[in-house]
């Protein structure tokens, strides 16, 4: 399993597109529906994001940046940001119910 958290911070006007943005990448998945990847968004209420990505293997790093959806929430991030994203590979330490398939 590989996961991965990317956090960035928005301009304040542009926190509302970007969420709009990224529904629209979640909507695509649950129509998709692909298999060995599970994706969650927060949003801070001072327009802090901060994504978190599991996939099971390295070939399915591709499923979300291969999204028509996600190709549209990746055109003009910069541009929407005050924070640029970083990106984090991280290791589970510990959970309670938060990574439960179901």
């Amino acid at each position: 399993m590989k996961h991965h958290l990317i956090r960035y911070t928005t301009k304040p006007e542009r926190a509302d597109e970007n969420e709009r943005l990224v529904r629209a990448v979640f909507k695509e998945l649950q129509e998709k529906a692909p298999e060995g990847v599970r994706y969650m968004t927060w949003r801070s209420s001072a327009g802090t994001f901060v994504h978190l990505v599991e996939m099971e293997t390295e070939k399915h790093a591709g499923i979300i940046p291969g999204l028509a959806a996600f190709e549209a929430f990746q055109d003009g991030i910069k541009e929407r940001c005050i924070e640029p994203p970083h990106r984090d590979a991280m290791t589970v330490v510990g959970h309670y119910r938060m990574l439960d398939k179901g």
